[in-house]
């Protein structure tokens, strides 16, 4: 008993040992692997969310620059055709012709209101026209419904900003846009004198540009210009004086400062706002930005990319790379649509694979170390009880032959009840020794038995007279019972093997079995259906199910066993079994029973048995 523990074991060590390695090897290639995939998922979160601002900075490029090249004087409902870079933020005249601005009907999803803040504090929007400037806008321009909407906005507006938080949330410093005086003046090397004044159409042309941002030429210098054209040839004189006049009106627009447009936060909301003013007076410009639009709208345009986005406000400490150019937003990324890698990666579909087959050669070795193990201890059970099955009747053969031949045994009685001892011991090593034999010519040759057609009572009869004799050396009796019809029923059989397979059952039922109360050993024979029965019972004491589990495995008997039980190895019904096998039958005890044991031989029917 010992040394199948110790041999467990050591087993159970070296397996903790190896599966403890294969464990942290695992771990470790795992968490490189996790590693390696977080990297990859690190690295595709830092593209997608790159490709994702750009796509919003490119999408708000348009939006910051149409409202960053307004005109000042566009966030008034309407202003004077002629004066509208010349004079600014001036009072309109009478004659003035006036020109609705852009932002008067302008609409985006994305824009509620433009407004302006006035050095007084007054905060105006070119879509809310006052006064007679709401009748002009309400006679073509605009509906009474949007400018409604709108003034509603704007009272929104008012309650909640003032001019004061403006300035304060504005950069104190930012990129400005002045008037050059340069820009303005005559031509380097060409005198207006004697110039004719058709250059100063071409002169015109050529600072279009410039004049498109800062003013126009005033048209009375324009009809001017076409009267002199039709009357011919202007004195010398006139032609100076006109030109210098109209330099000195290009030349003379106030000086303007307009602030770049910036984005900024106040109270949750999104502006775009500037300064705008000269040395005397200063205002705000911008609109009012729909955040929430806005942030669906740019989402949006990301959402294959990182559909879990979030658009929030930027805060002092955020990730600069994270952050929209055009806008003071941060991007909170999420995650990401595609991780790109799904399922079990090839690191771990190795692992799991080589676990398996690892499992698989272990519950392979454990199963042959366990085959060994119960070998090895079957045959120290069988030694040992061949050993003592052996030294009984060696002892009993000494000892009588001794007695026998010294003649201390006179009386002929005695001495034929001493041959007859003898005999019977060596009737008995004669069966373990054929038992024995037989298990180890199993062992050796696996090819079936040479089956015959024998008729079931032959076999019977063959097998009768020496289990007979084997119960009355028990002091017992054979009783053959054969149903109706079964004796004439042809089996295929080997006769030898069903000699032995009674036998053994026999002589189990004489050793175990003994009752002197009903001293009956039963042989029964019947059909079931394609097959033959041939059943041993006995009267005994039964065998309970602990034994039963173990009944028919070879050798199971240990020296200890056979010491405290009739004689035997444990190897006859483990024989018979197989032989019944090589036959193509079966051997069971019938569980059924109570009264004593019952063991159930069946055999084949022959092809032609009826």
């Amino acid at each position: 008993m010992k040394r199948p523990l110790l041999t467990w074991a050591v087993f159970a060590v070296c397996l903790a040992v190896g599966l403890g390695g294969m464990i942290w090897l695992g771990l470790t290639v795992i968490r490189l692997d996790q590693a390696q995939a977080d990297a990859r998922r690190a690295a595709a979160l830092e593209e997608n969310v790159r490709l994702a601002l750009w796509r919003m900075d490119s999408a708000l490029a348009p939006l910051i620059a149409q409202e960053s090249v307004r005109p000042y004087f566009t966030y008034n409902s309407f202003y004077p055709a002629e004066r509208a870079y010349t004079r600014l933020f001036a009072e309109l005249e009478h004659g003035d012709v006036l020109l609705p601005s852009q932002l008067l009907t302008f609409e985006s999803p994305y824009i509620q209101l433009h407004f302006q803040i006035a050095p007084d504090g007054a905060v105006t929007s070119p879509q809310v026209p006052e006064g007679n400037m709401r009748d002009l806008a309400e006679m073509g321009y605009k509906s009474s419904e949007a400018i409604g909407a709108s003034a509603a906005r704007l009272d929104a507006l008012r309650t909640r900003l003032s001019r004061e938080r403006f300035l304060a949330a504005l950069p104190k410093e930012s990129p400005v846009i002045e008037a050059q005086p340069g820009q303005f003046e005559q031509p380097a090397g060409k005198s207006a004198a004697r110039q004719d004044l058709s250059n100063v159409a071409e002169w015109q042309a050529r600072e279009e540009g410039i004049a498109g941002q800062k003013g126009k030429v005033p048209q009375k210098f324009a009809q001017r210009q076409q009267m002199a054209q039709q009357e011919g040839p202007a004195p010398e004189t006139q032609r100076i004086e006109f030109v210098q006049q109209f330099y000195q009106a290009r030349a003379a627009p106030p000086e303007l400062v307009e602030e770049t447009l910036g984005p900024l936060w106040l109270d949750s909301e999104l502006f775009l706002a500037r300064r705008v003013g000269n040395e005397e007076e200063e205002y705000i410009q911008g609109c009012w930005l729909d955040w929430p639009a806005l942030q669906q709208w740019l989402t949006g345009k990301i959402g294959d990319l990182l559909p879990d986005a979030e658009l929030m406000p930027t805060a002092e400490g955020d990730e600069p790379g994270r952050m929209l150019a055009a806008l003071p937003v941060r991007l909170v990324p999420g995650a990401l649509a595609v991780y790109p890698r799904d399922g079990v990666s090839p690191i771990q579909l190795s692992l799991i694979v080589a676990a398996a087959c690892i499992l698989l050669a272990v519950l392979a070795v454990a199963v042959l170390m366990r085959g060994i193990v119960t070998l090895s201890q079957r045959r120290a059970a069988f030694v040992s009880a061949v050993t003592h099955e052996l030294r009984t009747p060696l002892t009993t053969f000494q000892l009588y032959t001794e007695m026998l031949e010294d003649g201390m045994v006179t009386d002929e009685a005695k001495r034929r009840r001493y041959f007859r001892t003898l005999r019977r011991e060596a009737e008995r090593l004669a069966h373990l020794i054929a038992n024995v034999l037989a298990y180890a010519r199993l062992e050796r040759v696996k090819r079936a038995s040479r089956l015959e057609r024998v008729s079931l009572d032959d076999l019977i009869a063959r097998t009768r007279e020496r289990l007979t004799e084997r119960a009355e050396q028990a002091g017992m009796m054979l009783a053959v019972e054969a149903a109706r019809g079964a004796a004439d029923l042809v089996v295929l059989a080997d006769p030898e093997a069903i000699e032995q397979i009674l036998l053994n059952l026999v002589d189990n039922a004489c050793k175990y079995a003994a009752n002197p109360d009903h001293p009956i050993i039963h042989l029964e024979t019947r059909r079931a259906g394609d097959r033959v029965q041939i059943a041993v019972r006995d009267h005994g004491p039964g065998v309970s199910k602990a034994e039963a589990g173990r009944l028919f495995r070879p050798f199971h008997k240990s020296a200890h066993d056979a010491a405290n039980s009739a004689p035997g190895v444990g190897l006859g019904l483990s024989l018979s079994r197989r032989l019944a096998h090589r036959m193509g039958g079966s051997l069971r005890i019938d569980e059924t029973v109570r009264d004593g044991a019952r063991f159930v031989l069946s055999l084949p029917l022959a092809a032609d048995a009826s």
